[in-house]
């Protein structure tokens, strides 16, 4: 049996866990700690030499150093660097910071101003956070951590990383004498005793993805980054960067003080940061000398300071200081999360410095905006023109990660529950439908808000969609283009304000309702219908009255408009021709509308009850009221002659329809027995041979539908005139047969 390799002086097998360092003269491993030799110190030796080798070689020799007046660049953390970025002056944050108070940071808040810059709160009151008293000491973190959990330190000179004790750590932090400069930025707590004491903002709580959208039974680990425990010493210094995948920063300066160097996410110093990132001498640059603007924002102890997706930033720490903050993804700011992941996979970025998980939160991310979309369609609203822009730019990253040259990289990530393809064609689909509503309506409704604009790379707010006045429903609109997508349904909408003064919106919805509207732009260039007087229906009968001279129980009421009346009187003057005699009733044309002969009317019986009287003559064709501007309900494709297609068409006008409602025909109860029947003799057409005079029937049952209140349909109130007209000509008819 081979016998395992020992090293060291302590002639042990090779562990893992234990740093170790190589003897350049006998090239033996030994373990840093048998030979008194520090991790984080290793790098500072050029030539080691072990115990047994100093005695003939010497002492190990160090690197040179080389000092600032030899002209070489001052390194990034070094003394000389923090001195000389002190003693620097640069723009304040408070040209760009927002700062409401606590209260006032809602989602809402954020919505409107696309959450795109840094926000300030300078209290912690009306955060909804709960955090220890400021008396709280990093000897406090160790007793509810525990001192022996692992942690990783920066070390700020060398800006190289090193793993320590958290005991240890602290005891070097309470040390009067400090021969290091040591930063801990990335201890999360969220699974130790001292997450009780901690609770994250409640605006990140309701933003969060993995807070809200992680499903509890994934097989994946859920990523922990909403809180982290920060403790720096004097001097402290991190250098530029964007946080992981994007995320959005939350800090809360406890104890101490901290000086953020912030940097606006343009598409150029995106371009400049990954240039330097992936530079060789990247710790001899400034980053905040090669962009055009770096802000400088104090934050101090008590403040709370919100840091939005993409933004990098630079952190000082002028004094010992004691913090908490947190990571969130959301759905604010989706384009930009996307666009960080991507540099992060560029710069070949260590999976420690990753977001956990990323692409598998998205994925689950992008099932609830399908399900969110969805609901709002058949809820007839629709999503925040962010919500949209961020959806579209999700599902462009699902097709380039489910690509059949990238998929073997990306699918160890894909949640089994997601369907990949079908997921990806829902979404597109969705987000097609929302593009043609809203760019639909948005040449005839007055201002209605953007349209979208074509989702260029800007964060648009609600406030696209803030005016009630521009949302006013146009009755005439002007004639629109027709949508670039014939294959989608022609339901155009129309946005109102929502009438339902306690619903609660959801983050992401418009607070509009949406009606629909079938018209096309042929019919709309055509239609010359009536529109209804302002007196509606009722004025109708009124003027209907006056015009046949007579008096009415109705007439104690107000009389019809003026317009209402002129309508009548014009309809009457062009339908009625001369009568060749007024004294037979059978001599006496019916009054008729369109060329029809349908008589239908009110006739006022003895006991005053008033009944409907209606009829066909025979031989004439009968003729149907169809809305102007409105669209036949679609039905499913038949070939038919033309003699059945004529019927169908003479069949369907027996009702009056709308986007919504279909209201009672004007026809008599005789006529809706006839077609009952007929529909129940045709229900089974399909295995009927075919005739060439067979009528067609409506394929749909008469349907019966609440009456909207306050609602006036053009269609019916000119189908109330025509009646009123038909009933001035029968009365007038009943009279000549009275007086005869």
């Amino acid at each position: 049996m081979a016998s395992v390799p020992v090293y060291c002086l302590c002639r042990l097998p090779y562990d893992v866990t234990r740093f170790m360092i190589e003897c350049d003269v006998c090239q033996d491993w030994f373990h840093g700690s048998c030979v008194g030799v520090e991790e984080d110190k290793a790098a500072d030796i050029d030539q080691y030499h072990c115990p047994n080798c100093q005695v003939t070689h010497g002492p190990s020799v160090s690197k040179c150093r080389v000092s600032r007046d030899s002209g070489r660049p001052v390194k990034t953390g070094s003394a000389q660097f923090v001195r000389e970025l002190r003693s620097r002056t640069f723009p304040s944050a408070d040209e760009v910071l927002l700062k409401p108070t606590g209260a006032q940071l809602t989602v809402e808040f954020l919505e409107e101003r696309s959450f795109s810059v840094p926000v300030l709160v300078l209290r912690k009151d009306g955060l909804g956070m709960n955090l220890p008293p400021s008396s709280f000491s990093v000897s406090d973190v160790e007793h509810y951590i525990g001192a022996d959990k692992e942690i990783d330190v920066i070390d700020v000179i060398r800006q190289a990383d090193l793993k320590m004790k958290l005991g240890e750590f602290v005891e070097y932090y309470n040390s009067p004498n400090r021969d290091r400069v040591l930063n801990v930025i990335s201890l999360e707590f969220s699974d130790t005793r001292l997450s009780n004491l901690v609770e994250t903002p409640k605006i990140v709580r309701k933003l969060s993805w993995v807070e809200n959208l992680w499903p509890e039974e994934s097989i994946f680990e859920r990523p922990n980054v909403q809180k982290y425990c920060l403790m720096g010493v004097k001097d402290s210094y991190t250098d530029f960067h964007i946080d992981f995948g994007g995320t959005s920063v939350w800090y809360h300066v406890l104890r101490g003080e901290k000086i953020f160097y912030l940097i606006r996410p343009t598409a150029a110093n995106l371009s400049l940061f990954e240039r330097w990132s992936s530079s060789s001498n990247q710790n001899e640059l400034f980053f905040g000398d090669q962009v055009d603007m770096c802000y400088r924002c104090s934050l101090k102890q008590g403040n709370t300071l919100f840091i939005p997706t993409g933004w990098i930033h630079a952190v000082l720490t002028p004094v010992d200081c004691l913090a908490f903050g947190g990571n969130f993804l959301h759905s604010l700011n989706i384009d930009m999360q996307l666009r960080a992941y991507e540099i992060e996979k560029r710069l070949s970025t260590a999976d420690l410095f990753r977001f956990p998980n990323f692409e598998t939160v998205c994925w689950y991310v992008g099932k609830h905006l399908l399900d969110t979309f969805r609901g709002l369609r058949e809820n007839r609203r629709h999503p925040a023109t962010y919500l949209v822009h961020g959806a579209k730019a999700l599902n462009n990253a699902f097709r380039s990660w489910t690509r059949k040259e990238s998929l073997a990289e990306h699918e160890h990530e894909i949640p089994e529950t997601i369907k990949t393809q079908q997921l990806v064609k829902d979404l597109a689909k969705e987000i097609r439908l929302v593009e043609v509503r809203v760019k639909g309506r948005a040449g005839s409704a007055n201002g209605a808000g953007s349209s979208l604009q074509q989702f260029q790379p800007h964060m648009a707010t609600l406030s696209d969609f803030d005016s009630e006045d521009e949302l006013q429903i146009d009755e005439t609109p002007p004639p629109r283009r027709r949508p670039s997508l014939p294959s989608l349904p022609r339901k155009l909408p129309r946005a109102k304000p929502c009438s339902d003064p306690h619903r609660i919106r959801e983050p992401g919805e418009v607070d509009f309702d949406i009606e629909e509207d079938y018209t096309t732009d042929e019919e709309m260039l055509a239609v010359q219908g009536v529109k209804g007087g302002a007196g509606g229906i009722l004025d109708l009968l009124k003027a209907s009255k006056q015009v046949a001279g007579l008096d009415s129980a109705l007439s104690e009421e107000a009389p019809a408009s003026p317009s209402t009346r002129d309508a009548i009187q014009g309809m009457l003057s062009m339908a009625n021709p001369p009568s060749s005699s007024s004294s037979s009733s059978s001599s006496s044309s019916p009054l008729s509308i369109s060329g029809g002969g349908e008589m239908l009317g009110l006739m006022k019986e003895k006991g005053g009850r008033a009944g409907w009287i209606s009829g066909v003559k025979k031989g004439e064709k009968k003729t149907t009221f169809q809305r102007p501007g409105k669209r036949p309900v679609k039905r499913p494709a038949r070939h038919l002659s033309d003699e059945e297609s004529l019927d169908e068409q003479e069949t369907l006008g027996t009702c009056f329809k709308d986007s919504d409602y279909v209201y009672p025909s004007l026809e008599s109860d005789e006529e809706d027995h006839i077609n009952k029947s007929k529909m129940k003799r045709k229900r089974n057409w399909d295995d009927t041979p075919w005739s060439p005079k067979a009528r067609v029937t409506p394929t749909l049952p008469k349907q019966e539908r609440p009456v909207r209140e306050g609602a006036r349909v053009a269609s019916v109130e000119t189908g109330l005139a025509a009646a009123a007209a038909k009933l001035a000509q029968q009365i007038n008819t009943e009279l000549s047969i009275l007086l005869l």
